[in-house]
């Protein structure tokens, strides 16, 4: 497996992220519809991944965006200056059960890490058990809600220290 970063306007992540909104859809009536500018994902305030599979086919997704400027701040509680919100991670079906999830998620936290942040923050719902428990797994931990669905009563919402 290797790990691209690429811009979110990118053919393979723009293929990725329409997939996993659907997966919204399917759990949840409705795709994600929490702000989301493509901007938000160059460095050194952000970055986007794809996992390509040794033929070179996209498999996996993953992106995090600065969260602790001072507006977050002042509107958002739960959140702190250094932190960086993951967004968007995703494995296509046909590759599940591989670890890729986990590989993705370390990469992720240590980009997030290099570029100063000092946590990473994250809103999941109730109905995606296998990300909860992959977050819970890897040393994240519940904090207040944040973001477009805090006040939706299937809204999880996880931080770790990086």
């Amino acid at each position: 497996m290797e790990i691209k970063t690429l811009g979110y306007d990118h053919p393979d992540v723009r293929k990725l992220v329409a997939d996993v909104q659907q997966v919204y859809v399917e759990r949840y009536g409705d795709p994600d519809e929490s702000a989301v500018d493509p901007a938000d994902f160059l460095p050194p305030d952000g970055l986007f991944c794809v996992a390509y599979d040794d033929e070179g086919g996209p498999v996996a997704s993953g992106g995090w965006r600065v969260r602790g400027d001072a507006a977050d701040i002042a509107d958002e509680p739960s959140l702190r200056a250094g932190d960086a919100e993951l967004k968007r991670m995703y494995v296509v079906p046909q590759a599940r059960g591989r670890g890729l999830a986990r590989v993705m998620l370390a990469h992720l936290e240590a980009s997030a890490r290099t570029a100063g942040r000092l946590r990473l923050v994250l809103e999941t719902g109730d109905r995606q058990p296998e990300a909860i428990a992959l977050y819970v797994s890897s040393g994240f931990t519940p904090i207040e809600g944040y973001g477009y669905y805090k006040e939706y009563a299937n809204s999880r919402c996880f931080a770790k220290e990086l």
